[in-house]
């Protein structure tokens, strides 16, 4: 039977961890790191997770602003919003909470927002120097999946990591990171042919594929370390699920994710980390 790591008691060490260093930093440079999330429109899931963000930002002492705006705003309005916001010395963190509508272009935005308030990890900027080894800000769900083996004391070094996913967002930027701590690392994808046969090789397993309960037991192998990325609905129960089933998977895994309650905590607590970063920046650079 495998070992739970839980994102969410890390994620509680962590955050309590920052709120004492803002009270401190409070104090040194008279003013608290701020955050500011734009959130278009009224998409359920969106709406749950800027809550969260702004839910973290008030345990921890961050002060957030939420600007919300309808589907209905005009791309050269959210871009002026930005760009009133990057010229703003008081805001340190900038999130646009995705999905945007389609008429709206999320390179643009994402590009629009200046890199040192980047807090996403977004910017071609931070994506370049995460891939130079050069000081940026790392994408939060990445630097979360690194933060929890370490939580865990999972040696990465060595080891062959599978990553099922290679999206922007999870996939490249993890397998990178994974590459960094010299770990050997496969990418597998839609395309990957005889999966199973390459995650039964996994010392670690990363599950980003964005797919409910689809890595099996079969998929791998006995000892194995197991983490799951996804954010699904089970098409049965309607509850949130992972993309590993954890009943199957758990029995052969040494250590495993569960979701809710794995990553995700730790993709919010990163978040609050990389304003906390930015707003550091910003106060030495004065």
């Amino acid at each position: 039977m495998a070992t739970v790591i839980s994102g969410k008691e890390l994620a509680t060490i962590r955050r309590n961890s920052m709120k004492e260093e803002v009270i401190e930093f409070g104090k040194k440079y008279n003013r608290l790191p701020h955050l500011v999330v734009i959130l278009v429109g009224d998409n359920p899931a969106s709406v749950s997770y800027v809550t969260g963000k702004g839910k973290a930002c008030e345990e921890i002492g961050i002060k957030n602003t939420t600007i919300k705006k309808p589907e209905t705003i005009s791309e050269k309005e959210l871009l002026d919003i930005i760009d009133e916001l990057n010229n703003d010395s008081t805001v340190d963190g900038i999130l646009v909470q995705l999905p945007l509508p389609k008429h709206i272009n999320p390179d643009l935005v994402i590009n629009a927002i200046t890199p040192s308030k980047d807090v996403d990890g977004f910017h071609p900027i931070n994506v370049a120097s995460l891939y130079l080894k050069q000081p940026g800000i790392v994408s939060c769900t990445p630097k979360g999946i690194i933060e929890v083996l370490d939580f865990a004391n999972i040696q990465i070094e060595g080891k062959h990591a599978v990553v099922i996913g290679r999206s922007n967002i999870v996939g490249m930027p993890v397998s990178k990171l994974l590459l960094d701590r010299n770990a050997t690392v496969t990418i597998c994808h839609s395309r990957t042919k005889n999966l199973a046969e390459i995650t039964n090789t996994a010392d670690i397993i990363i599950a980003a594929v964005g797919k409910a309960k689809f890595v099996k037991a079969e998929m791998v192998r006995e000892g194995a370390v197991v983490i799951d990325v996804g954010v699904n609905r089970d098409e049965v129960t309607g509850k949130l699920c992972g993309d590993v089933d954890f009943k199957d998977v758990e029995p052969k895994a040494s250590y495993i994710t569960k979701v809710p309650g794995g990553i995700g905590p730790m993709t919010i607590t990163c978040l609050m980390e990389n304003t906390l970063e930015c707003y550091l920046k910003h106060m030495e650079e004065k």
